[in-house]
């Protein structure tokens, strides 16, 4: 049992003692139980896959802790309609903590209503004859156009779809469709990091630029879950689009449907096979449930075409999006397609001992280190902004090779690779890192318009060292505390992002996801190697 689960489980016996007769002892591994399962991404226990000790569950239910979530009246709409005693919420085969579930429910019930609600008033028949016929012009096949058509007749859409499956490119004629029929709409465009954030825009502003933020941003973030834009001062737009939903937790996507019109409609796009969120609460695992999709209906349409060949990357990520078997290990599962593997693939596998890091890593780290060097030394400024040219360069430059961990920390975390890369630099202050060297920001600075996970490069213009974010904005270093190196990222901070080559290191860990492993796979656009513990699999 972990320190935390041992605190909480004495809080908990102490703020609510479990009822006579009832031995507290029993109840410690199902806390052990319910924190595990928060650490990677759940919000509660699935009871029909967990094992827990005999008579757990019995005195759970003898405790007074637990109540039914059938026995709690209309979602629980006021916080008293709780039972004071109920920690817990039984909910068919799920045990979730009493603030979760009372939150999730409202979050699923505002989703389901939405996604019944037509639009009002509704498109013209010949309006939305023209708008569907002009999308199928256009290419769109018929899941495609199922999208389109709800867009335009009902105030939610879920468009589900791996890599490949033309998610983006959906997205734009579903928006041109709109746009159409109501070429007044206002249209926002919203991801959970500025650098999804980022591709979206670029991908989607065409002839009429939309406007484009992080859903924090938008939302007016104000520290800890607190925003500027709630139900007294709603968002004003029309249709708001959120991609990469998979990276949105729950209190950020209460905050969001909170801040959201009435009669606003709402686009969100994900990919169900990567990783949850860093924050409580896998908001789009938990719409993709058997039951929440079945209420949802049409207005959840998944791309299942693939119309980017993505060779070896695409294969293995497939198989990735798969059931599992259960109690195999992704990798083993995974180990007859790696070894079959042609040389020429795009991804190649390659096992290493532990712990000193692959030379096959660090070689291209250090041509990537070079380069970025190369490139900083020899810049052309325009007064205060960068050539437009060697903007292009160094943003190209910085997306062509990254390597990703799972891990902060251990012999092949992001933290050794930079020790390996950058020496003695690694602990001095950023503007004595050696120049060319990307960082990562890891704070929300809206006052700088920066977001957490903007990457920048540490540059030079007339001797001083400053900092070009992918924005196109310039910065001091001392305005960036607590940035990063970002040679190297963990795999959650790389998802929303895209690489030329990505160098995917996988030490042992004590969770095996495979979304952890489909979402390193897929952030490459071209190459993968796959490094793996040498007696691994």
């Amino acid at each position: 049992m972990s320190t935390l689960a041992a605190a909480l489980h004495d809080t908990l016996r102490r703020r609510q003692p479990a009822a006579a007769g009832v031995d507290p002892a029993l109840l410690q591994p199902l806390i052990a139980a319910l924190i595990e399962a928060l650490e990677q991404g759940e919000l509660g226990l699935d009871l029909r896959q967990a094992v827990l000790p005999e008579g757990c569950l019995e005195a759970l239910a003898a405790s007074g802790w637990m109540v039914e979530a059938r026995e709690l009246s209309d979602l629980a709409s006021e916080a008293d309609a709780w039972p004071d005693s109920a920690l817990l919420v039984c909910d068919g085969p799920w045990l979730r903590w009493r603030r979760w579930q009372e939150q999730l429910q409202r979050c699923l019930s505002d989703v389901i209503a939405r996604a019944a609600t037509a639009l009002t008033p509704a498109p013209s028949a010949g309006a939305l004859k023209t708008a569907l016929a002009t999308a199928a012009a256009a290419g769109l096949d018929a899941q495609q156009l199922a999208a389109t058509q709800t867009l335009l007749q009902r105030q939610l859409v879920l468009l589900l779809g791996g890599p490949g499956t033309g998610k983006t490119s959906t997205v734009a004629r579903m928006l041109e469709a709109a746009l159409t029929i109501e070429p007044q709409l206002r249209v926002q465009l919203a991801a959970p990091t500025g650098k999804a954030a980022a591709r979206l825009g670029a991908a989607l502003n065409g002839a009429q630029p939309l406007p484009c933020s992080t859903l924090h941003r938008l939302l007016e973030a104000r520290g800890s879950n607190r925003f500027g834009r709630d139900a007294r001062r709603p968002l004003e737009l029309d249709l708001l689009v959120v991609d990469e939903l998979s990276m949105v937790d729950l209190p950020l996507m209460r905050a969001l449907l909170s801040a959201l019109p009435p009669t606003a409609r709402l686009l969100l796009v994900g990919d169900a096979g990567q990783l949850p969120p860093v924050g409580t609460g896998a908001v789009l695992e938990e719409l993709c449930r058997p039951a929440c999709r079945e209420q949802l209906g049409s207005a959840v349409v998944e791309l299942t075409t693939t119309y980017r060949n993505n060779g070896a990357i695409a294969a293995v990520a497939s198989a990735l999006r798969q059931p599992q078997p259960s109690g195999i290990e992704p990798l083993d599962a995974l180990r007859p397609q790696l070894e079959q593997l042609p040389p020429g693939a795009n991804l190649q596998w390659l096992e290493a001992p532990l712990p000193q890091l692959p030379t096959a890593v660090l070689q291209p780290l250090r041509e990537q280190q070079q380069r970025l060097r190369d490139l900083s030394q020899g810049l052309r400024w325009q007064g205060e902004q960068l050539h437009p040219d060697d903007s292009a360069a160094l943003l190209e430059a910085l997306e062509q090779r990254i390597a990703l961990s799972p891990l902060r920390q251990g012999p092949w975390g992001v933290e050794a690779l930079h020790r390996a890369l950058l020496g003695a630099a690694l602990g001095a202050p950023l503007e004595r890192w050696p120049l060319g060297t990307p960082m990562l920001n890891r704070l929300n600075r809206p006052e700088q318009e920066l977001a957490n996970g903007d990457i920048g490069v540490l540059v030079e213009r007339e001797g001083q060292r400053l900092v070009w974010m992918s924005s196109g904005r310039l910065l001091h270093p001392a305005r960036l505390a607590g940035a990063e190196p970002a040679l190297a990222l963990t795999v959650h901070k790389a998802q929303g992002s895209q690489y030329g080559e990505v160098l995917l290191l996988l030490p042992p860990s004590r969770h095996s996801d495979p979304r952890l492993l489909y979402t390193g796979l897929t952030r490459a656009r071209r190459r993968v190697l796959l490094v793996t513990p040498l007696q691994s699999i």
